[in-house]
């Protein structure tokens, strides 16, 4: 315990530095830099940090919807990893300053432009503010009541509000899947409003899933590492594991398919976004993204023994957060129109971002139990055999 203390406010302290130098670099950038490579690195990093708030709170629901037990036990992983969207929130409030910076559909040409025009009733900023808002408010109302009242659930040992929270689920899953898909459409293909995919928003929804499971695994890694979670054994991670494997080669299967899609149509207006990324110095990248997102996690999963390492799921796991947010580099910055950008600017806004998620996270992680241990499915989950 008293060693346990100075090590927590060092770590504190450190977070808390970096946040501040991340804050006054990301100032430096602005002013030094221009506000269209500082908004671009505000978007990957906020798009980033909802995303993984956003699938963690899937991860919660989606154990409330299909009534597993074996999750039970690690679901306060999820619950506290689900944070990241009230401090996604405002970022993403601020994010909307880039509107006239990043979007083309602000400008004053794209009053000439006919496609830019066709799309006015959607792409209107009143609107698009309008979407945000309830977008936003929607994500908190679920996130207060799946994780919150989680909480509480530990202190009332109620089973009535396990049996609320799966009557909820199918709801949010609807709402979920139109939210990401807004995102998708708003923030990232917004970027480039002439170009359009039907599968876009399943593209997101993917990744969101997919890096959701990632940071869950390695939250739940972390904890067993420190001893916070002696109950929890190789077979309740395991089934982490089959996740991170299926829906790694679903998440290359929707970009893929994408990518196909559009090379066989070879419409003009199509083909030119992919042809903005996989060309010149974007090729590197957008090969990186099949190391990434598919090799190194598919041949680490795909046999029992990577499930069941901690060292070899730590390794899947990291590549696949890794291959997300070089996904969002991807899908955000050549709308720049410049090559990749990789410089101390893109340094000191990372400071900034992981300072303030890790703060968020580490606060998360203090609040209740490490287990859900109000929630009448614990035992099972504890009890639950491959």
């Amino acid at each position: 315990m008293t060693t346990d203390r100075p090590r927590s406010t060092l770590v504190r302290n450190v977070l808390l530095g970096l946040t501040v130098l991340g804050g006054a670099g990301a100032a430096a950038v602005y002013a030094s830099e221009g506000p269209a490579r500082f908004w671009a690195n505000w978007l990957v990093w906020t798009l980033f940090l909802l995303t993984l708030g956003l699938g963690n709170l899937f991860l919660v629901a989606l154990e409330r919807l299909v009534g597993a037990h074996w999750s039970v036990p690690m679901r306060r992983v999820p619950e506290r990893l689900a944070s990241l969207i009230p401090l996604a929130i405002p970022l993403l409030l601020v994010a909307l300053l880039a509107l006239p910076v990043l979007f083309p559909w602000t400008y004053e040409e794209a009053k000439h432009n006919p496609i830019l025009v066709a799309k006015t009733p959607w792409l209107n900023v009143p609107f698009f503010v309008i979407r945000l808002a309830i977008c936003a408010g929607a994500w908190l109302l679920f996130y207060r009541f799946y994780v919150r009242g989680s909480l509480r659930q530990d202190e009332s040992k109620d089973p009535a509000y396990t049996v609320r929270a799966r009557k909820l689920a199918p709801f949010f899953m609807v709402v979920f899947f139109f939210t990401v898909t807004i995102v998708a459409f708003d923030w990232i293909s917004g970027l480039e409003p002439e170009w359009y995919s039907d599968m876009f928003g399943v593209y997101l929804f993917a990744g969101t899933f997919v890096s959701g499971i990632a940071a869950m695994t390695l939250g739940v890694l972390g904890l067993i590492r420190r001893g916070r979670l002696p109950e929890v054994k190789d077979k309740h991670y395991y089934n982490l594991g089959t996740l991170g494997l299926a829906f790694t080669v679903f998440y290359s299967y929707i970009g893929f398919a994408q990518y196909m899609l559009i090379w066989y149509a070879n419409l003009p207006e199509e083909v030119v976004w992919f042809k903005h990324r996989i060309e010149g110095a974007w090729y590197p990248v957008a090969l990186s993204l099949t190391v990434f997102n598919f090799f190194l996690p598919f041949f680490l999963l795909i046999g029992s023994v990577g499930k069941k390492s901690p060292r070899l799921l730590r390794i899947a796991m990291l590549s696949i957060l890794l291959g997300h947010f070089v996904d969002l580099y991807w899908l955000i910055f050549p709308a720049l129109g410049a090559g990749p950008l990789l410089g101390w600017p893109e340094l000191v806004m990372a400071c900034l971002f992981l300072g303030l998620g890790f703060l968020q996270i580490r606060r998360a992680m203090s609040r209740g139990a490490d287990m859900p241990v109000g929630d009448p499915l614990l035992a099972r989950g504890l009890e639950w055999q491959l």
